[in-house]
């Protein structure tokens, strides 16, 4: 039998015979490793510790304190646990796929009975007595034929199905929780009982479509989280029940920001309250971009096919795509439009105008575009995904060697505009070249260290995703977090030398002769109605003075200080504020009340104190008690206070 040399984390290697499995390997180790032992990553790869190793490489071998691996694996294990116990309480069930996603997993089943909350009690009970039962796992690779075989024998359409799909040569392996089985590429824990009993929950059931296809049957999609311990689990479920009372669309209606209907599917019906919002957010990117040494352009909305199939988005884009036909006169057929679904074509027509030098560059062109892309109905939710949006988008058209400067001020604008906007952290993932790509390794090698030494100049942690950049070039993606901890991918950085040679974008170089310049895409927010509604999900609500559309409301406590409310408004209105009056014959605790759940900032209560006085009693949202303010000073410390970060 062939040797194979395995080489672990603390560089130390060891020879075994070729087709020894991870938990064979652990066992050499150490008796207590071996016991531990929950999975193996080998060169990268997240493998089963039954699975054989034919190839020398690098292994380390995975216990539950390994947080990611065993994650994965609990999830991957308790979606397969749910399917059988589902099976086991309704025999007549078919089942379909269940991966793994954000904070558990989901699994998808034909059944001609809707799924209850009594039933998905019922189903977490099931699984808890699996759990108990600590029955092993296994795993086989079949043959083609055998596995239809025994699909087709079970009455199991759907897997039939899935098996047609794998390429020929791809292994199919089969996977036992007990006497339960499944088609799954793995890797699974090595029973059932080393999944957490106490630390999952099914959370909900969704209709969804068999591959995602419309045209396909519609399957009941069942949802559920899982952690490593009972105590994390309960910090999500506290979690997901602040994120409901910070959803944006209830708190969209309850503020008056916006709505949608049936007429406009996806697009934004945006009221005052909200438009508010949205100007001032845009005010203030206008203002930065600008200070950053941007140049603004407006693009059309309306395109001619023609240059969507030049630059590549007819073929690779075409689906999400709408599209506009004209009976143009006199022509023999209808012209195909498009609207554009993003602005980086028509970003580089704008470049292509006039001969540009070396000297012109950096050249940064920014766009608050509006774009159009088809959605599933099944996928929009509330301003996170639309069919309408604008992006805060910018092209900067740039000579290699400028690439690593451009990131570092990227990066740097980037940071500044979040911290603004009230979010501290975020985090950076760098994708890098996938297998099918456009440019010569020279160019990518050139991309990817441009990328990675502006990160590692700024001082800033990533992590990098190997394979995961887009053909044209590398990217980077921006997580930002938000108050209750949730993760938000807003901006991105990609490096593109594809587009402007598919364009003809051109410049000439100190030489004389001319050269193609490289793009970069980048976006801060990325869509202005989706950073919205996480904005407001991140404040509750409770806008900070300079974003909030209702700033401050002058209320009269009785009828006699109705005419100092409305010299107060105007005091307000003259230093630039947001201020409105209300006299109405109500109680002031109902006005109060009232204003306050509609996350008005500031409160002034007006009596005839006060008009005596000639100040202001002031009440701030979510705070006991009221300050007494005279007029000069309140309007002094609100204007200062509602000023916009960056002008302060």
């Amino acid at each position: 039998m062939s040797q194979i040399s395995l080489t672990f984390p603390d560089g130390n290697s060891r020879d075994y015979p070729s087709g020894i499995t991870a938990a064979e390997v652990a066992a050499s180790i150490a008796p207590s490793l071996a016991k531990n032992a929950i999975s193996a990553s080998l060169d990268g790869a997240h493998i089963d510790l039954q699975w054989p190793i034919e190839q020398s490489g690098k292994i380390a071998i995975n216990t539950m304190k390994d947080n990611a691996p065993a994650l994965e694996l609990i999830r991957h294990d308790l979606a397969h646990i749910m399917a059988r116990a589902v099976q086991e309480l309704w025999p007549d069930v078919k089942v379909t796929i269940g991966p793994v996603r954000d904070q558990g997993w989901f699994y998808d089943f034909d059944r001609a009975e809707p799924f209850t909350p009594d039933d998905l009690g019922q189903i977490e009970q099931r699984m808890k007595q699996i759990i108990a039962a600590r029955d092993p796992v296994r795993t086989e690779v079949w043959d083609r034929a055998r596995a239809i075989a025994h699909y087709e024998a079970k009455g199991e359409p759907f897997k039939v199905e899935l098996i047609n799909r794998i390429p020929e040569g791809e292994p199919l392996r089969m996977y036992w929780h007990g006497d339960w089985q499944d088609l799954c590429r793995g890797p699974h824990l090595q029973n059932t009982g080393q999944v957490p009993a106490d630390a999952f929950r099914l959370t909900h059931v969704a209709g969804a479509y068999w591959l995602g296809d419309a045209s396909r049957p519609m399957l009941q999609r069942i949802y559920g989280v899982a952690f490593k311990n009972r105590d994390d689990l309960k910090a999500h479920l506290t979690m997901l029940e602040e994120a409901a009372k910070r959803d944006h669309r209830k708190l969209g209606k309850e503020m008056e920001l916006f709505h949608f209907q049936e007429e406009a599917p996806g697009m934004v019906f945006w009221h005052p309250n909200g438009w508010t919002i949205y100007r001032e957010l845009e005010a203030y990117m206008r203002r930065r971009l600008i200070r950053a040494g941007y140049k603004e352009i407006k693009t059309p909305q309306v395109v001619d096919r023609i240059l969507w199939e030049k630059s590549g988005h007819w073929e690779a884009y075409r689906e999400n795509m709408f599209i506009v036909e004209v009976d143009e006169e006199g022509a023999k057929e209808k012209r195909v439009n498009a609207l554009k679904p993003m602005n980086c074509p028509c970003h580089v027509q704008v470049y292509n105008q006039g001969l540009k030098s070396y000297r012109d560059l950096p050249l940064r062109l920014a766009e608050f575009g509006s774009c159009h892309r088809y959605e599933s109905s099944g996928s929009m939710h509330g301003l996170m995904r639309v069919r309408g949006f604008v992006q805060d988008d910018a092209h900067i058209f740039c000579t290699e060697n400028q690439i690593e400067a451009e990131c570092a001020g990227f990066i740097s604008l980037l940071s500044s505009v979040y911290k603004d906007l009230g979010f501290e952290k975020f985090d950076i993932k760098l994708s890098t070249r996938p297998d099918v790509r456009v440019g010569s390794d020279e160019i990518w090698d050139k991309a990817e260290a441009a990328l990675s030494g502006a990160i590692e100049h700024l001082g800033l942690p990533y992590e990098v995703n190997p394979g995961d950049g887009a053909f044209y070039g590398p990217k980077l993606d921006f997580k930002l977090t938000d108050a209750i901890g949730r993760e938000w991918q807003c901006g991105t950085f990609q490096c593109d030398f594809n587009l402007p040679q598919r364009l003809g974008a051109e410049y000439v170089g100190e030489d004389g002769h001319k050269h193609m310049p490289v793009m970069l895409h980048r976006a801060v927010l990325g869509s202005f109605e989706r950073f919205i509604g996480i904005l407001i999900e991140n404040y509750s609500g409770k806008m900070p003075l300079w974003l909030a559309p209702r700033q401050i409301v002058v209320a009269s406590i009785v009828s006699g200080a109705d005419d100092y409310v409305h010299e107060v408004v105007e005091a307000l209105r003259a230093a630039g504020l947001r201020a409105e009056a209300d006299t109405r014959n109500e109680k002031i605790n109902y006005k109060v009340r009232e204003h306050s759940l509609g996350k008005v900032p500031v409160i002034m209560a007006i009596g005839l104190k006060e008009v005596e006085e000639r100040s202001v009693s002031l009440r701030r949202l979510d705070k006991q008690g009221s300050e007494s303010l005279s007029l000069d000073e309140a309007v002094g410390s609100l204007r200062t206070e509602a000023t916009p970060p960056d002008l302060r």
